[in-house]
Protein backbone atom coordinates (compact mmCIF):
# COMPACT_ATOMS: atom_id res chain seq x y z
CA UNK A 1 0.00 0.00 0.00
CA UNK A 2 1.04 3.86 -0.76
CA UNK A 3 2.19 5.48 1.99
CA UNK A 4 0.65 8.90 1.69
CA UNK A 5 2.63 11.92 0.81
CA UNK A 6 2.60 15.26 3.09
CA UNK A 7 4.22 18.51 2.57
CA UNK A 8 4.97 21.07 4.97
CA UNK A 9 5.63 24.98 3.65
CA UNK A 10 5.72 28.50 4.62
CA UNK A 11 3.41 30.78 1.97
CA UNK A 12 5.79 32.81 0.20
CA UNK A 13 4.61 35.71 0.30
CA UNK A 14 6.78 37.12 -2.57
CA UNK A 15 7.19 34.26 -4.59
CA UNK A 16 3.66 32.72 -4.68
CA UNK A 17 2.09 36.16 -4.80
CA UNK A 18 -0.15 37.57 -8.07
CA UNK A 19 -3.88 38.44 -8.80
CA UNK A 20 -6.19 38.07 -11.88
CA UNK A 21 -5.24 35.83 -14.78
CA UNK A 22 -1.59 36.96 -15.23
CA UNK A 23 -0.84 34.80 -12.17
CA UNK A 24 -1.08 31.54 -14.20
CA UNK A 25 1.91 32.71 -16.66
CA UNK A 26 4.62 33.08 -13.34
CA UNK A 27 5.90 30.38 -11.69
CA UNK A 28 4.60 30.25 -8.08
CA UNK A 29 6.41 27.56 -5.93
CA UNK A 30 3.46 26.55 -4.09
CA UNK A 31 1.16 25.81 -6.32
CA UNK A 32 3.69 24.32 -8.88
CA UNK A 33 3.73 21.61 -6.12
CA UNK A 34 0.68 20.21 -7.12
CA UNK A 35 1.62 20.00 -10.96
CA UNK A 36 4.42 17.32 -10.83
CA UNK A 37 2.69 13.83 -12.28
CA UNK A 38 5.53 11.77 -10.77
CA UNK A 39 5.13 13.34 -7.31
CA UNK A 40 1.38 13.33 -5.65
CA UNK A 41 0.48 15.83 -2.82
CA UNK A 42 -1.78 13.70 -0.64
CA UNK A 43 -2.10 16.45 1.83
CA UNK A 44 -0.02 19.97 2.16
CA UNK A 45 0.17 21.55 5.90
CA UNK A 46 0.53 25.70 4.82
CA UNK A 47 1.61 27.89 7.35
CA UNK A 48 0.12 31.08 7.41
CA UNK A 49 0.18 34.26 8.89
CA UNK A 50 -3.52 35.05 8.47
CA UNK A 51 -3.51 38.11 9.84
CA UNK A 52 -1.39 39.85 7.10
CA UNK A 53 -1.81 37.35 4.30
CA UNK A 54 -4.55 35.59 4.27
CA UNK A 55 -6.44 36.98 1.54
CA UNK A 56 -3.16 35.38 -0.56
CA UNK A 57 -3.04 32.18 1.05
CA UNK A 58 -6.50 31.98 -0.06
CA UNK A 59 -5.70 32.60 -3.34
CA UNK A 60 -3.02 30.29 -3.72
CA UNK A 61 -5.16 27.50 -1.77
CA UNK A 62 -8.16 27.71 -4.50
CA UNK A 63 -5.58 28.10 -7.65
CA UNK A 64 -3.41 24.55 -5.90
CA UNK A 65 -7.42 22.62 -5.63
CA UNK A 66 -7.98 23.61 -8.69
CA UNK A 67 -4.68 21.74 -10.41
CA UNK A 68 -4.91 19.22 -8.14
CA UNK A 69 -8.16 18.50 -6.43
CA UNK A 70 -7.33 14.80 -5.06
CA UNK A 71 -4.76 16.90 -2.34
CA UNK A 72 -6.12 18.44 0.56
CA UNK A 73 -4.14 21.22 1.61
CA UNK A 74 -4.54 22.88 5.45
CA UNK A 75 -3.82 25.78 6.24
CA UNK A 76 -2.10 26.70 9.43
CA UNK A 77 -2.07 30.37 11.24
CA UNK A 78 1.13 30.78 12.14
CA UNK A 79 2.42 34.53 13.41
CA UNK A 80 6.06 35.48 13.53
CA UNK A 81 6.82 38.68 15.42
CA UNK A 82 10.12 39.13 13.51
CA UNK A 83 10.66 36.58 10.08
CA UNK A 84 14.67 37.31 10.60
CA UNK A 85 15.20 36.79 14.16
CA UNK A 86 16.50 33.29 14.50
CA UNK A 87 15.78 32.35 18.11
CA UNK A 88 11.99 33.48 17.61
CA UNK A 89 11.45 31.17 14.02
CA UNK A 90 13.31 28.49 15.09
CA UNK A 91 11.33 28.02 18.53
CA UNK A 92 8.02 28.94 16.88
CA UNK A 93 8.61 25.96 14.08
CA UNK A 94 9.97 23.28 16.84
CA UNK A 95 6.55 24.16 18.80
CA UNK A 96 4.86 23.34 15.66
CA UNK A 97 6.46 19.96 14.89
CA UNK A 98 5.88 18.99 18.20
CA UNK A 99 2.66 19.30 18.41
CA UNK A 100 1.64 17.84 15.06
CA UNK A 101 0.53 13.83 15.07
CA UNK A 102 3.01 12.72 12.89
CA UNK A 103 2.21 9.22 11.46
CA UNK A 104 5.58 7.95 9.60
CA UNK A 105 4.52 4.38 9.34
CA UNK A 106 1.36 5.51 7.00
CA UNK A 107 2.96 8.90 5.45
CA UNK A 108 5.98 9.97 4.25
CA UNK A 109 6.95 13.63 4.72
CA UNK A 110 8.92 16.17 2.97
CA UNK A 111 9.69 20.11 4.08
CA UNK A 112 9.44 22.23 1.46
CA UNK A 113 12.15 24.76 1.43
CA UNK A 114 11.84 26.98 -1.48
CA UNK A 115 9.39 29.71 -0.03
CA UNK A 116 10.23 31.05 3.76
CA UNK A 117 12.67 33.55 4.51
CA UNK A 118 16.33 32.62 4.86
CA UNK A 119 15.73 32.55 8.90
CA UNK A 120 13.04 29.88 8.37
CA UNK A 121 14.44 27.87 5.44
CA UNK A 122 18.15 27.08 7.98
CA UNK A 123 15.24 26.70 10.73
CA UNK A 124 13.80 23.66 8.68
CA UNK A 125 16.90 22.39 7.59
CA UNK A 126 17.79 22.17 11.41
CA UNK A 127 15.13 20.48 12.24
CA UNK A 128 15.31 18.12 9.63
CA UNK A 129 18.95 16.91 10.27
CA UNK A 130 18.10 16.68 13.89
CA UNK A 131 15.22 14.25 13.15
CA UNK A 132 13.03 16.87 15.08
CA UNK A 133 11.21 16.11 11.49
CA UNK A 134 10.61 13.10 10.50
CA UNK A 135 11.33 13.31 7.03
CA UNK A 136 13.19 14.79 4.18
CA UNK A 137 13.87 18.47 2.09
CA UNK A 138 11.73 18.89 -1.46
CA UNK A 139 13.41 21.73 -3.03
CA UNK A 140 12.00 23.61 -6.10
CA UNK A 141 13.01 25.39 -8.71
CA UNK A 142 11.06 27.44 -12.00
CA UNK A 143 11.12 26.84 -15.54
CA UNK A 144 13.81 27.57 -17.62
CA UNK A 145 11.02 29.41 -19.34
CA UNK A 146 8.02 30.93 -17.79
CA UNK A 147 4.61 29.56 -19.44
CA UNK A 148 1.32 28.67 -18.46
CA UNK A 149 0.98 25.15 -17.26
CA UNK A 150 5.31 24.30 -16.75
CA UNK A 151 5.98 23.36 -13.07
CA UNK A 152 9.38 23.85 -13.02
CA UNK A 153 11.41 21.26 -11.21
CA UNK A 154 11.87 19.25 -7.80
CA UNK A 155 14.76 17.78 -5.73
CA UNK A 156 14.09 15.35 -2.81
CA UNK A 157 16.88 16.13 0.03
CA UNK A 158 17.90 13.02 2.13
CA UNK A 159 20.23 14.70 4.94
CA UNK A 160 21.09 11.23 6.25
CA UNK A 161 24.52 11.60 5.70
CA UNK A 162 25.87 7.95 6.29
CA UNK A 163 24.17 7.23 2.73
CA UNK A 164 27.11 9.33 1.79
CA UNK A 165 30.36 7.65 2.06
CA UNK A 166 32.42 10.76 0.38
CA UNK A 167 30.58 13.13 2.24
CA UNK A 168 30.94 11.26 5.64
CA UNK A 169 34.83 10.33 4.92
CA UNK A 170 35.60 14.04 3.99
CA UNK A 171 33.65 15.31 8.03
CA UNK A 172 35.82 12.45 9.12
CA UNK A 173 39.38 13.36 7.27
CA UNK A 174 38.88 16.82 8.01
CA UNK A 175 37.99 15.80 12.09
CA UNK A 176 41.63 13.89 12.41
CA UNK A 177 43.83 16.82 10.48
CA UNK A 178 42.27 19.28 12.78
CA UNK A 179 43.56 16.78 15.45
CA UNK A 180 46.31 16.12 13.95
CA UNK A 181 47.18 20.40 13.81
CA UNK A 182 46.30 20.36 18.02
CA UNK A 183 49.11 17.83 17.95
CA UNK A 184 51.92 19.80 15.73
CA UNK A 185 52.05 17.14 13.34
CA UNK A 186 52.81 14.62 15.99
CA UNK A 187 51.89 11.06 15.73
CA UNK A 188 51.48 10.93 19.67
CA UNK A 189 51.13 7.34 21.08
CA UNK A 190 49.17 8.03 24.80
CA UNK A 191 46.01 7.31 24.45
CA UNK A 192 44.31 9.40 27.59
CA UNK A 193 46.19 12.28 25.70
CA UNK A 194 44.59 11.49 22.49
CA UNK A 195 41.49 11.27 23.94
CA UNK A 196 42.01 14.76 25.58
CA UNK A 197 42.68 16.12 22.07
CA UNK A 198 39.86 14.93 20.38
CA UNK A 199 37.49 16.58 22.66
CA UNK A 200 39.41 19.88 22.56
CA UNK A 201 39.09 20.27 19.22
CA UNK A 202 35.19 19.44 19.67
CA UNK A 203 35.11 22.31 22.15
CA UNK A 204 37.49 24.16 20.06
CA UNK A 205 35.30 24.32 16.82
CA UNK A 206 31.71 24.98 18.72
CA UNK A 207 32.48 27.07 22.00
CA UNK A 208 32.96 30.42 22.70
CA UNK A 209 33.54 29.90 26.62
CA UNK A 210 37.31 29.83 28.13
CA UNK A 211 39.09 27.24 28.68
CA UNK A 212 41.68 26.35 30.98
CA UNK A 213 44.92 24.46 30.54
CA UNK A 214 46.66 23.04 33.51
CA UNK A 215 50.31 21.08 33.89
CA UNK A 216 53.65 21.33 34.91
CA UNK A 217 55.97 24.17 32.90
CA UNK A 218 57.15 22.79 29.60
CA UNK A 219 54.13 20.57 28.82
CA UNK A 220 53.18 22.68 25.91
CA UNK A 221 50.66 24.84 26.95
CA UNK A 222 51.88 27.84 24.93
CA UNK A 223 51.76 25.07 21.85
CA UNK A 224 48.14 23.84 22.50
CA UNK A 225 46.80 27.14 22.97
CA UNK A 226 48.15 28.79 19.51
CA UNK A 227 47.62 25.75 17.65
CA UNK A 228 43.56 25.93 19.04
CA UNK A 229 43.85 29.54 17.65
CA UNK A 230 45.37 28.44 14.36
CA UNK A 231 41.95 25.98 14.28
CA UNK A 232 39.85 28.63 15.10
CA UNK A 233 41.38 30.75 12.26
CA UNK A 234 41.05 28.12 9.38
CA UNK A 235 37.56 27.65 10.58
CA UNK A 236 36.97 31.23 10.19
CA UNK A 237 35.84 31.86 13.55
CA UNK A 238 38.31 34.64 14.91
CA UNK A 239 39.52 37.05 12.01
CA UNK A 240 41.49 38.91 15.22
CA UNK A 241 45.52 37.66 16.51
CA UNK A 242 46.51 35.69 18.86
CA UNK A 243 47.85 37.24 21.87
CA UNK A 244 50.49 35.40 24.58
CA UNK A 245 50.67 37.10 27.63
CA UNK A 246 52.94 35.78 30.84
CA UNK A 247 51.29 36.71 33.88
CA UNK A 248 54.53 35.81 36.27
CA UNK A 249 55.74 39.27 34.52
CA UNK A 250 53.18 41.33 35.22
CA UNK A 251 54.23 43.03 38.94
CA UNK A 252 52.70 46.07 40.59
CA UNK A 253 50.97 48.68 38.95
CA UNK A 254 52.05 48.39 35.50
CA UNK A 255 50.32 45.20 35.67
CA UNK A 256 46.79 47.07 35.15
CA UNK A 257 47.97 48.58 32.34
CA UNK A 258 49.43 46.37 30.59
CA UNK A 259 46.36 44.43 30.54
CA UNK A 260 43.72 46.85 30.50
CA UNK A 261 45.13 49.54 28.83
CA UNK A 262 45.60 53.54 30.24
CA UNK A 263 44.78 56.75 28.85
CA UNK A 264 47.86 59.39 28.68
CA UNK A 265 48.50 61.20 32.15
CA UNK A 266 46.92 58.50 33.78
CA UNK A 267 49.89 58.19 35.94
CA UNK A 268 53.44 59.38 36.00
CA UNK A 269 55.10 58.55 32.78
CA UNK A 270 51.93 57.54 30.58
CA UNK A 271 52.72 60.38 27.75
CA UNK A 272 50.31 58.60 25.16
CA UNK A 273 47.32 55.81 25.94
CA UNK A 274 47.82 52.76 25.44
CA UNK A 275 45.74 50.08 24.53
CA UNK A 276 46.44 46.58 26.60
CA UNK A 277 46.39 43.11 26.02
CA UNK A 278 43.06 42.63 26.01
CA UNK A 279 41.76 45.33 23.60
CA UNK A 280 44.60 43.58 21.14
CA UNK A 281 43.02 40.49 21.25
CA UNK A 282 39.65 42.00 20.19
CA UNK A 283 37.83 39.37 18.10
CA UNK A 284 41.26 37.20 18.69
CA UNK A 285 42.12 34.48 21.50
CA UNK A 286 43.75 36.08 24.15
CA UNK A 287 46.34 33.33 26.44
CA UNK A 288 47.54 34.59 30.30
CA UNK A 289 49.95 31.64 30.72
CA UNK A 290 50.55 31.38 34.50
CA UNK A 291 46.97 33.29 35.33
CA UNK A 292 47.65 32.09 39.24
CA UNK A 293 49.97 34.59 39.42
CA UNK A 294 47.52 37.58 38.52
CA UNK A 295 46.93 40.05 41.62
CA UNK A 296 43.25 39.67 43.01
CA UNK A 297 42.18 43.42 41.63
CA UNK A 298 43.51 42.36 38.26
CA UNK A 299 41.48 39.30 38.89
CA UNK A 300 38.21 41.38 39.60
CA UNK A 301 38.49 43.08 36.75
CA UNK A 302 38.98 40.08 34.28
CA UNK A 303 36.23 38.23 35.37
CA UNK A 304 34.40 41.69 34.45
CA UNK A 305 36.02 41.98 30.75
CA UNK A 306 34.92 38.22 30.68
CA UNK A 307 31.18 38.62 31.24
CA UNK A 308 30.64 42.02 30.11
CA UNK A 309 32.94 42.44 26.88
CA UNK A 310 33.84 45.13 28.93
CA UNK A 311 36.06 47.36 31.11
CA UNK A 312 37.74 50.99 32.13
CA UNK A 313 41.56 51.62 30.87
CA UNK A 314 43.41 52.67 33.68
CA UNK A 315 43.12 56.52 34.33
CA UNK A 316 39.57 56.60 32.19
CA UNK A 317 36.05 56.75 33.33
CA UNK A 318 34.79 55.65 29.92
CA UNK A 319 34.54 51.74 29.18
CA UNK A 320 35.73 50.10 25.94
CA UNK A 321 34.98 46.93 24.46
CA UNK A 322 36.84 43.90 23.39
CA UNK A 323 35.60 40.39 21.93
CA UNK A 324 37.99 38.25 22.98
CA UNK A 325 37.95 34.26 23.77
CA UNK A 326 40.62 33.29 26.68
CA UNK A 327 42.63 30.21 27.03
CA UNK A 328 44.35 30.39 30.68
CA UNK A 329 47.58 28.12 31.41
CA UNK A 330 48.66 27.33 34.99
CA UNK A 331 51.18 24.81 36.87
CA UNK A 332 49.41 25.90 40.39
CA UNK A 333 46.46 24.46 41.70
CA UNK A 334 43.89 27.44 41.63
CA UNK A 335 41.26 25.49 44.08
CA UNK A 336 43.90 25.39 46.57
CA UNK A 337 44.75 28.84 45.77
CA UNK A 338 41.45 29.90 46.22
CA UNK A 339 41.03 28.10 49.31
CA UNK A 340 44.59 30.85 50.69
CA UNK A 341 42.69 33.67 49.51
CA UNK A 342 45.03 34.14 46.44
CA UNK A 343 42.55 33.57 43.76
CA UNK A 344 39.22 34.59 43.15
CA UNK A 345 36.23 31.76 43.06
CA UNK A 346 34.36 33.55 40.85
CA UNK A 347 36.82 33.71 38.63
CA UNK A 348 37.89 29.79 38.81
CA UNK A 349 34.24 29.45 38.46
CA UNK A 350 34.28 30.96 35.07
CA UNK A 351 37.48 29.05 34.10
CA UNK A 352 36.43 25.79 34.93
CA UNK A 353 33.75 25.25 31.81
CA UNK A 354 36.51 23.47 30.22
CA UNK A 355 39.14 22.26 31.91
CA UNK A 356 42.53 19.98 30.70
CA UNK A 357 45.64 18.72 32.90
CA UNK A 358 48.53 18.26 30.22
CA UNK A 359 50.72 15.87 31.00
CA UNK A 360 54.37 15.89 31.66
CA UNK A 361 56.91 13.88 29.18
CA UNK A 362 57.89 12.08 32.33
CA UNK A 363 54.18 10.45 32.04
CA UNK A 364 54.01 10.30 28.50
CA UNK A 365 57.24 8.23 27.83
CA UNK A 366 55.48 6.22 24.75
CA UNK A 367 55.28 9.68 23.24
CA UNK A 368 58.92 10.23 23.82
CA UNK A 369 60.22 8.78 20.41
CA UNK A 370 57.26 10.74 18.23
CA UNK A 371 58.48 13.81 19.96
CA UNK A 372 61.95 13.16 19.27
CA UNK A 373 61.61 12.35 15.42
CA UNK A 374 59.44 15.94 15.51
CA UNK A 375 62.38 17.76 17.56
CA UNK A 376 65.08 16.56 14.89
CA UNK A 377 62.99 17.20 11.69
CA UNK A 378 61.71 20.91 12.91
CA UNK A 379 65.55 22.00 14.27
CA UNK A 380 66.53 20.67 9.96
CA UNK A 381 63.92 22.76 8.49
CA UNK A 382 64.93 25.72 10.34
CA UNK A 383 68.40 25.40 9.83
CA UNK A 384 68.10 24.07 6.05
CA UNK A 385 70.22 20.97 7.16
CA UNK A 386 68.97 17.26 6.98
CA UNK A 387 70.77 15.85 10.95
CA UNK A 388 70.00 12.03 11.70
CA UNK A 389 70.86 9.89 15.01
CA UNK A 390 72.46 6.62 13.62
CA UNK A 391 70.63 3.59 14.65
CA UNK A 392 73.30 2.81 17.71
CA UNK A 393 73.55 7.04 18.91
CA UNK A 394 69.19 6.55 18.27
CA UNK A 395 68.67 3.09 20.46
CA UNK A 396 70.74 4.87 23.34
CA UNK A 397 69.52 8.12 23.39
CA UNK A 398 65.59 6.46 23.74
CA UNK A 399 66.84 3.85 26.08
CA UNK A 400 67.93 6.73 28.32
CA UNK A 401 65.28 9.24 27.83
CA UNK A 402 62.49 6.45 28.61
CA UNK A 403 64.07 4.75 31.89
CA UNK A 404 63.61 5.63 35.26
CA UNK A 405 66.77 7.78 35.61
CA UNK A 406 65.73 10.76 33.27
CA UNK A 407 63.17 12.60 35.11
CA UNK A 408 62.29 15.43 32.05
CA UNK A 409 61.87 17.65 34.89
CA UNK A 410 61.65 20.49 32.18
CA UNK A 411 59.28 18.54 29.91
CA UNK A 412 59.47 19.23 26.27
CA UNK A 413 61.45 21.95 26.57
CA UNK A 414 64.35 19.92 27.87
CA UNK A 415 64.02 17.37 25.17
CA UNK A 416 63.76 20.16 22.55
CA UNK A 417 67.20 21.64 24.23
CA UNK A 418 68.98 18.22 24.09
CA UNK A 419 68.20 17.84 20.62
CA UNK A 420 69.30 21.54 19.65
CA UNK A 421 72.12 21.26 21.02
CA UNK A 422 73.14 17.23 19.60
CA UNK A 423 71.67 18.52 16.19
CA UNK A 424 74.18 21.81 16.42
CA UNK A 425 76.97 19.62 17.76
CA UNK A 426 76.69 16.54 15.11
CA UNK A 427 79.68 16.24 12.68
CA UNK A 428 78.47 15.89 8.81
CA UNK A 429 74.71 15.33 9.80
CA UNK A 430 75.17 12.63 12.01
CA UNK A 431 74.68 12.05 15.59
CA UNK A 432 76.89 9.73 17.06
CA UNK A 433 76.82 7.46 19.96
CA UNK A 434 79.61 9.55 21.66
CA UNK A 435 77.69 12.95 21.41
CA UNK A 436 74.68 11.13 22.98
CA UNK A 437 76.69 10.29 26.24
CA UNK A 438 78.02 13.99 26.43
CA UNK A 439 73.76 14.73 26.10
CA UNK A 440 73.00 12.22 28.54
CA UNK A 441 75.89 13.82 31.10
CA UNK A 442 74.39 17.08 30.86
CA UNK A 443 70.97 16.03 31.30
CA UNK A 444 71.76 13.65 34.22
CA UNK A 445 73.81 17.17 35.43
CA UNK A 446 71.37 19.42 34.42
CA UNK A 447 68.39 17.42 36.66
CA UNK A 448 70.96 17.02 39.81
CA UNK A 449 71.51 21.01 39.61
CA UNK A 450 68.16 21.69 39.57
CA UNK A 451 66.93 20.20 42.23
CA UNK A 452 64.06 18.45 40.29
CA UNK A 453 61.87 17.16 43.28
CA UNK A 454 62.11 13.68 44.68
CA UNK A 455 58.86 11.42 44.67
CA UNK A 456 59.87 10.34 48.32
CA UNK A 457 59.32 14.16 49.28
CA UNK A 458 55.19 13.88 48.77
CA UNK A 459 54.93 9.98 49.89
CA UNK A 460 57.19 10.30 53.17
CA UNK A 461 57.87 14.35 53.69
CA UNK A 462 60.47 14.81 56.59
CA UNK A 463 60.63 10.97 57.06
CA UNK A 464 62.84 11.28 53.86
CA UNK A 465 65.63 12.80 56.24
CA UNK A 466 65.59 9.25 58.60
CA UNK A 467 66.66 6.93 55.25
CA UNK A 468 70.16 6.19 55.02
CA UNK A 469 71.61 7.28 51.13
CA UNK A 470 71.56 3.72 50.02
CA UNK A 471 67.77 3.01 51.04
CA UNK A 472 66.79 6.74 49.93
CA UNK A 473 68.55 6.33 46.69
CA UNK A 474 66.90 2.72 45.58
CA UNK A 475 63.34 3.57 46.94
CA UNK A 476 63.21 6.88 44.93
CA UNK A 477 63.98 4.41 41.50
CA UNK A 478 61.39 1.88 42.96
CA UNK A 479 58.90 4.62 43.33
CA UNK A 480 59.79 6.17 40.02
CA UNK A 481 59.47 2.92 38.63
CA UNK A 482 55.87 2.69 40.33
CA UNK A 483 54.66 5.67 39.56
CA UNK A 484 55.27 4.76 35.46
CA UNK A 485 53.84 1.32 35.18
CA UNK A 486 50.46 0.19 34.71
CA UNK A 487 49.75 -1.93 37.54
CA UNK A 488 51.57 -3.54 40.55
CA UNK A 489 52.61 -6.90 38.95
CA UNK A 490 54.20 -4.59 36.11
CA UNK A 491 55.90 -2.31 38.27
CA UNK A 492 57.17 -6.04 39.78
CA UNK A 493 58.11 -7.39 36.31
CA UNK A 494 60.36 -3.93 35.71
CA UNK A 495 62.12 -4.30 38.66
CA UNK A 496 62.80 -8.03 38.86
CA UNK A 497 63.70 -8.74 35.27
CA UNK A 498 66.93 -10.36 35.88
CA UNK A 499 66.42 -12.48 38.95
CA UNK A 500 62.94 -13.68 38.05
CA UNK A 501 64.45 -15.89 35.19
CA UNK A 502 66.55 -17.62 38.15
CA UNK A 503 63.90 -18.83 39.88
CA UNK A 504 61.18 -21.71 39.08
CA UNK A 505 58.09 -19.57 40.76
CA UNK A 506 57.99 -15.95 41.08
CA UNK A 507 55.46 -13.38 42.35
CA UNK A 508 57.48 -10.51 41.51
CA UNK A 509 53.79 -8.05 42.62
CA UNK A 510 54.51 -9.88 46.69
CA UNK A 511 57.83 -9.15 46.25
CA UNK A 512 57.27 -5.26 45.80
CA UNK A 513 54.60 -5.24 48.11
CA UNK A 514 56.94 -6.65 50.72
CA UNK A 515 59.48 -4.14 50.18
CA UNK A 516 57.43 -0.98 49.77
CA UNK A 517 55.92 -2.45 53.55
CA UNK A 518 59.39 -1.82 55.17
CA UNK A 519 59.01 1.92 54.65
CA UNK A 520 55.35 2.02 56.02
CA UNK A 521 54.12 2.50 52.25
CA UNK A 522 51.79 0.25 49.47
CA UNK A 523 50.82 0.62 46.15
CA UNK A 524 47.83 2.76 46.23
CA UNK A 525 49.66 5.60 48.56
CA UNK A 526 52.37 5.33 45.94
CA UNK A 527 49.85 5.41 42.75
CA UNK A 528 48.07 8.19 45.05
Amino acid sequence: MRKQQVIFGMLGTQLDAGNGPGRWEKWRPTVSLGMHEDFVVDRFELLVDERRYGRLAQTVADDFAQISPESTLRRHDTFLTDPWDFEGVYATLHDFLRGYAFKPDDEDYYIHITTGSHVAQICWFLLAESRHFPGRLLQTSPPRKQERGQSGSFAIIDLDLSRYDLIAQRFQQQRLEDRDLLKSGIATRNAAFNRMIEQIETVASRSKAPMLLMGPTGAGKSQLAKRVFELKKLKHQLPGRFVEVNCATLRGDGAMSALFGHIKGAYTGAGSDRAGFLRSAHQGLLFLDEIGELGLDEQALLLRALEEKRFPPVGSDKEVESDFQLIAGTNRDLQNAVMQGRFRDDLLARLNLWTYRLPGLAERMEDIEPNLDFELERWSRDHHQRVAFNREARTRFLAFATSPEARWAGNFRDLGAAVMRMATLANAGRIQIELVEEEIARLRGLWREGGAPSPLDALLGDGVAGLDRFDRTQLEDVVRVCLQAKSLSDAGRTLFAVSRTQRSSTNDADRLRKYLARFDLDWERVRG
